[in-house]
């Protein structure tokens, strides 16, 4: 299953433009590294004060986030990038909705992310309890109703989210207009 990392770095005033660069390169190598699967540079908004920067990555899985982490790539990273900034870096790794809705920019809107979430749901809501209820009519209520849900949580978080999300993209997150 693959795993997302959302890792934010507040710059040291003057080193917004070197750390952008070593970021953007940074992340250009990174994708030789096996183990990555994607990945996106979050920058401060123009005219912004703000001198947070960020990465959303993806790698296939535990074992591969944990080999990255380790490899030389990182490390050396690691000693340009203190350099440049304040405090530690911030590790989140993203779970649920704001997995499914990563993405480079802000995320949408949450009354999109509902709507998607119900398109998603509503289906194996209706359809699951009455087709495990059918097939298996001696069962126990509460077992047949863990089961069920069970199979849901499953079928949005490996299937039914992914794919409404990469379906739905340019709805959930329209990119912005440009004046002619």
């Amino acid at each position: 299953m693959p795993v997302h990392i959302a890792i934010t770095r507040r710059v040291r005033p003057g080193y917004e433009a070197e750390f952008e660069r070593s970021l953007r390169e940074f992340l250009r190598a990174s994708f030789e590294h096996s183990a990555v699967i994607g990945a996106h540079m979050l920058v401060p908004l123009p005219g912004s004060d703000s001198r947070e920067y960020g990465i959303l990555r993806s790698f296939r899985n535990h074992e591969e986030r944990e080999a990255f982490y380790a490899s030389p790539l990182f490390r050396e990273w690691e000693r340009r990038a203190v350099q440049m900034t304040d405090g530690e870096p911030e590790y989140r790794q993203l779970h649920g909705l704001e997995a499914w809705f990563r993405s480079p920019a802000a995320p949408p809107p949450r009354w999109k992310m509902a709507v998607v979430t119900f398109a998603g749901v509503y289906p194996l809501t209706s359809l699951l309890p009455r087709l495990f209820a059918r097939l298996l009519p001696a069962w126990h209520p509460l077992l047949l109703n863990i089961v069920v849900t069970g199979l849901i949580v499953a079928a949005l978080t490996w299937a039914i989210m992914p794919v409404l999300t990469r379906i739905l993209r340019g709805w959930l997150m329209p990119r912005k207009r440009t004046s002619p």
